[in-house]
């Protein structure tokens, strides 16, 4: 399921987050990258332990936490550090390739196994040419460029790319997590049955039919999930 998530950051975290990144030092970003996708990567990356990229990580993962409609699709147990990245000049591209199975977190030694990849556009679509990210999928090839403070999300098993930036620079964070709900499958059905619940008790109310399906949904949860 590829999911496009609006306003994680408020404007006024975006702002924020945008003014701790002002300056950066960016350094080469192949130093996450896997042995293959080291092959494709041309892009800069904010150092992991960094003053910087803490800083705008507090902020990804309030934003993160704050959404209920992240909450729903991801159903996250355990969230990877969020990382920021930049595609500007030379450095301005990332070929096909697909995420890493598990990530192990710097600081804690913790594995992470990467269910679901996510991508929060930080630059505004009309500061750069290029660099959309485009994810490849059963149905075909989705390009995805979206508004400043808006998220993707995405199977990390997805083969998926950044096209070259031609102008400008394209700033973003990207992140991997651990579903509480392994499966794609089971995660979409009930992604697609809380979403039905939402709004019949918006239309409805919380009658006995809602209620019921409601127990359902936590059944099933209770069932697949792994807390």
């Amino acid at each position: 399921m590829l999911l496009h998530i609006p306003e994680v950051l408020t404007p006024e975290a975006l702002a924020r987050c945008r003014a701790v990144l002002e300056n950066a030092a960016w350094v080469d970003g192949r130093v996450t990258a896997g042995t293959q996708s080291a092959l494709v990567k041309n892009n800069r990356q904010l150092p992991e332990e960094s003053k910087k990229a803490k800083a705008a990580r507090a902020i990804v993962l309030e934003g993160l936490e704050n959404s209920p409609l992240f909450f729903s699709a991801a159903l996250p147990k355990r969230i990877f550090p969020p990382l920021f990245n930049c595609y500007e000049g030379e450095a301005n591209a990332f070929g096909n390739h697909v995420d890493n199975a598990i990530r192990t977190m710097a600081a804690t030694g913790q594995r992470v196994r990467t269910d679901l990849s996510a991508t929060l556009f930080l630059s505004e679509p009309d500061e750069y040419d290029g660099g959309e990210l485009v994810i490849e999928d059963t149905y075909g090839a989705h390009s995805v460029k979206l508004p400043a403070g808006d998220l993707v999300l995405y199977p990390s098993s997805s083969v998926h790319r950044v096209e070259p930036v031609t102008r400008g620079a394209r700033i973003a964070s990207f992140l991997w997590l651990e579903s509480m709900v392994r499966e794609t499958e089971r995660r979409r059905l009930l992604f697609d049955m809380d979403m039905a619940i939402l709004e019949l008790r918006q239309t409805q109310g919380d009658t006995p039919a809602v209620v019921n399906l409601t127990g359902s949904y936590h059944n099933l949860l209770r069932m697949w999930a792994d807390a």
